[in-house]
């Protein structure tokens, strides 16, 4: 888990945070994305820099999808684990917990594994799913 708070999300930051992601990446392994359609992440200029980056690939959610289950079991987690019912002095000792969350996470890895195959996913998201039973 890679995750950086910062104070704003424009097109200047998300750029920041690919990257971060970049250089943290092994070169040779394909990084894929998956984005909402937020505009930041549609900038012409993070655009240009996928288009320089030919081993990213962005897939967006449909519009007014939930971001995907891992993702928000992740920050699920981290709310119910550290940042509810917290004390938190300020913006920095509130980044510091997410921070330490994210070490302690990565610390003790779990993969995410799929439980649904990728064909039956793509069928309900373009709207093909199989009449239930």
């Amino acid at each position: 888990m890679i995750g950086r708070c910062m104070q704003r999300h424009r097109h200047e930051e998300f750029l920041r945070f690919l990257n971060t992601i970049e250089a943290a990446v092994p070169a040779g392994k394909l990084i894929h994305v998956i984005l909402d359609n937020y505009g930041t992440h549609k900038h012409p200029k993070v655009r240009a820099w996928l288009a320089r980056h030919p081993r990213w690939i962005f897939h967006f959610t449909p519009t007014s999808a939930s971001w995907m289950n891992a993702v928000e079991g992740f920050f699920s987690a981290l709310t119910r684990r550290r940042l509810k019912r917290g004390n938190f002095s300020g913006i920095v000792d509130l980044q510091a917990a997410i921070n330490r969350y994210i070490a302690e996470h990565n610390d003790r890895p779990k993969p995410f594994i799929w439980t649904k195959p990728a064909a039956a996913i793509l069928d309900d998201v373009n709207g093909n799913a199989a009449p239930s039973v």
